[in-house]
């Protein structure tokens, strides 16, 4: 990754937070999110630097997102939580009250539950492989990324359970393997094996490995466990 500097030779403030946040393991997503929510904080203030601004000029963007845009309220919560992340956490600056800032409304929502039957029914109509992995989801209870970050070594069998690292949080949880799906798991990671071996014969087969895992085990990148 290049970084960008400006004429001192410094790198530039995205860069500096991207810097920060990473030092803070958190989630790439969160951390693309939250960078272009600063990004566009800037450009509504004419680019001037958020040290120069503050409560009020936070207020005005936020009312601007709520009016002028029509944000869902859960998008400008997520504009707010990264600009309380570059003044609280980067520049270690206490915020005062940001009560004045128009707020995007929640409308009340009666949630969808589905019928079993009607679970069934739509998971019958997801074609393979998809279908172990929206199996997962539903009987597993892991969010879509979860499901598909999931690594060999997590999955034990012997008690049925599925270990989630770094989930929401970056926190690790266990939750349970239905044994439904403990058959039809075997089968595919059998025959993804079987495709692993040739990849590795023919040279390939790595995988990516979180933090500095791949410096400290070399050879992990391309065993079973990690795949």
């Amino acid at each position: 990754m290049q970084i960008q500097t400006n004429s001192s030779g410094k790198p530039k403030l995205l860069e500096q937070v991207r810097t920060f946040m990473r030092a803070r393991r958190y989630s790439l997503r969160t951390e693309q999110a939250y960078l272009d929510w600063i990004r566009r904080f800037i450009l509504f203030h004419d680019k001037r630097h958020p040290r120069d601004l503050g409560e009020t000029e936070i207020t005005e963007f936020l009312t601007n997102l709520a009016a002028q845009h029509h944000v869902a309220a859960s998008t400008q919560n997520q504009a707010l939580s990264a600009l309380l992340f570059l003044y609280q956490q980067f520049f270690e600056r206490k915020l005062g009250r940001l009560d004045a800032a128009l707020r995007a409304t929640r409308p009340p929502r009666v949630p969808v539950v589905l019928t079993r039957a009607e679970v069934r029914s739509l998971l019958a109509h997801v074609a393979p492989p998809y279908r172990l992995i929206a199996d997962l989801i539903y009987g597993s209870g892991l969010r879509l990324l979860e499901a598909l970050r999931l690594r060999v070594k997590d999955i034990d069998f012997g008690y049925g359970r599925i270990i989630v690292r770094d989930g929401k949080g970056m926190k690790d949880r266990v939750t349970m393997l239905p044994g439904r799906l403990r058959r039809p798991l075997r089968e595919h990671l059998d025959h993804v094996r079987v495709m692993h071996e040739r990849d590795r014969a023919l040279g390939f087969g790595s995988v990516y490995l979180p933090d500095a895992l791949e410096r400290k085990y070399p050879n992990a990148a391309r065993s079973w466990i990690w795949q």
